[in-house]
């Protein structure tokens, strides 16, 4: 009786093994045919001014506009704290 369960064990086993090749051989012929175009413009990433991760760059005029708006309320944040401080 063990001498059929090993010879069973052996098929199963082998049965694995060639479906994970097939499956492995099979992944890397859709990787081969998948359009990649490989340019290092099509792998950068940006950082937006909320710190979210982009692919588009962002345009120079929103830059400018979003720090100016940080600023403004940087120095409200700040007018306001001032003014709690004060009121004590």
């Amino acid at each position: 009786m063990g001498r059929n369960q090993n010879s069973f064990i052996k098929k199963q086993k082998a049965e694995q093994k060639r479906k994970k090749k097939l499956a492995k051989r099979q992944k890397m012929e859709d990787r081969k045919t998948s359009d990649t175009s490989g340019k290092l413009e099509d792998m950068m990433a940006y950082i937006d001014i909320d710190g979210n991760i982009t692919t588009d760059p962002e345009k120079e005029a929103s830059k400018v506009e979003a720090e100016l708006e940080r600023k403004k309320r940087k120095r409200e944040a700040s007018k306001s704290s001032s003014e709690q401080s004060g009121n004590h």
